[in-house]
């Protein structure tokens, strides 16, 4: 166990007990299939992908990541306005994106829409099939353990947002079932603080609720049947209005203003807002931190973020 991991309190049995309409057993055994398919296809796009540049790579990232959603029979709604992407190495900000945490699909709904680099344990490197998809998409590596490199972690992040990247990160550290939420951890915003970065937060909520959650011990193969097994299950992604980190004196009150507008996002009864992408605007109705520095940054574990994104916005690779 990292002495930098949070926990949550959510738990399979409280949060994800099946209290919503299923498919029929045939099907979910479909969706397994059809969603393995799609993730091993992954590992072939990854290196064809390379020569693509950034935004080739970034427009194949999202395209891959919505095949894998819709394989697994998720249905993705946006809303808010999704800022286009930039070409990284030109000048202006980079984008520091970061969502609420529930389920290990987060990783390619938020991919879906916002393609980027992002934050993983060192061990993921390892892992067959999603090691090799998180070293091609530009995955940054973190050691849990070794509190010592939590400056060199910040730096690299911070590098990457300058180079006009964008970098996403979960901040709470840990899955939350998505009634309750985790304290926002600081040392990513640091990061966007010394790159003079944007702070694109983002709320993630899953209907029917529980459906998605991966949380306290739960095991990865029970949460892949609970979401092929649901029926009509949805994943809700806003965008919300960007902040600029150059607004805030220091880490903690950019984590807070982060972490209070996903409050304000998942309030029941919000009014809809425009979902403006190229092609013309649609609406879409919304839906309704560790303090001490030593163990500030967001980790991750089975239940934190990994990147098995294949080709990422990013052109530049995390040194070995």
């Amino acid at each position: 166990m990292s002495v930098w991991l949070p926990t949550a309190p959510c738990t399979p049995a409280d949060c994800a007990s099946p209290r919503w309409p299923t498919v029929r057993r045939s099907t979910a055994v479909l969706r397994l299939a059809a969603g393995t398919a799609a993730v091993l296809a992954g590992v072939v796009l990854a290196p064809v992908a390379v020569p693509l540049g950034p935004a080739g790579r970034a427009r194949l990232a999202a395209l891959w990541c919505r095949t894998v959603m819709r394989a697994f029979g998720v249905r993705i709604r946006v809303t808010g306005a999704v800022p286009g992407e930039r070409v990284p190495g030109r000048p202006g900000p980079g984008t520091l994106v970061v969502p609420n945490h529930i389920s290990w699909l987060d990783i390619p709904l938020v991919a879906s829409v916002l393609p980027g680099r992002m934050l993983a344990k060192r061990e993921v490197r390892r892992w067959p099939v999603l090691g090799p998809l998180a070293r091609f998409g530009g995955t940054l590596f973190v050691d849990r353990d070794r509190l010592r490199e939590l400056p060199a972690v910040v730096g690299a992040m911070a590098g990457v947002l300058r180079r006009g990247s964008r970098v996403v990160v979960f901040p709470e550290g840990s899955t939350w079932c998505g009634r309750e939420r985790g304290r926002f951890r600081y040392a990513a915003f640091q990061a966007a603080l010394d790159a003079g970065a944007v702070v694109q937060p983002v709320h993630i909520a899953y209907r029917p609720v529980g459906a998605a959650a991966f949380v306290g011990d739960d095991a990865l193969g029970a949460s892949l049947w609970r979401v092929a097994t649901a029926a009509g299950l949805t994943a809700e992604i806003t965008v919300l209005p960007p902040i600029p980190a150059a607004a805030h004196a220091d880490r903690r009150s950019l984590a807070r203003a982060a972490q209070r507008a996903l409050g304000r996002a998942a309030v029941p009864g919000a009014t809809a807002v425009p979902h403006r992408r190229p092609g013309g605007p649609r609406t879409i109705p919304a839906q309704t931190i560790v303090d001490r520095d030593s163990a500030n940054l967001p980790s991750a574990s089975v239940h934190h973020s990994v990147s098995f994104i294949p080709a990422a916005a990013s052109s530049e690779r995390t040194p070995s």
